[in-house]
């Protein structure tokens, strides 16, 4: 049975040990020249033994390092997720715009009501009407996909 130390290394072992010391360098653990060393050791590496001493003196890692492309579907999903609560952030917002407009229209229009002394045309149901159909409108069709 061979060593464990002198099993081959796998692109994963390696892109692991990458990973690692890519997230000491963030951290400050370790300056440019050492981390680009480091990184370039790990990669030439053949053996799992070649790869312990790159890490050995740094403190385990809070989580577990993903790898390259666990990291890009969690940072794309989580770039999803922005995009949808800023989505609903201006939903919210427009909404409350409306609200707010609404009232004061009605505002306008029971104050001139009550002025001339007789119900006048609900007048604001005009804008209001207009307004929430684009809102809804906006709503269903996904409105503009603007950056």
């Amino acid at each position: 049975m061979a060593e464990p130390d002198s099993v081959r290394a796998s692109d994963a072992d390696r892109e692991a040990v990458a990973e690692r010391l890519k997230a000491a360098f963030g951290e400050g653990r370790l300056d440019l020249a050492e981390y680009d060393e480091r990184v370039r050791v790990a990669y030439a590496a053949v053996t799992v033994g070649e790869l312990a001493p790159l890490t050995a003196d740094l403190p385990a890692p809070a989580k577990p390092p993903a790898s390259a492309s666990a990291s890009a579907s969690a940072s794309a999903s989580a770039s999803g997720e922005a995009v949808r609560d800023r989505g609903r952030e201006k939903l919210v917002k427009e909404w409350r715009d409306w609200a707010g407009t609404s009232f004061l229209l009605v505002g306008i229009w029971a104050v001139t009501s009550f002025a001339s002394g007789e119900l006048k045309f609900f007048w604001p149901v005009i804008p209001m009407g207009i307004w929430a159909v684009i809102l809804v409108a906006g709503m269903l069709y996904g409105g503009s996909r603007r950056g």
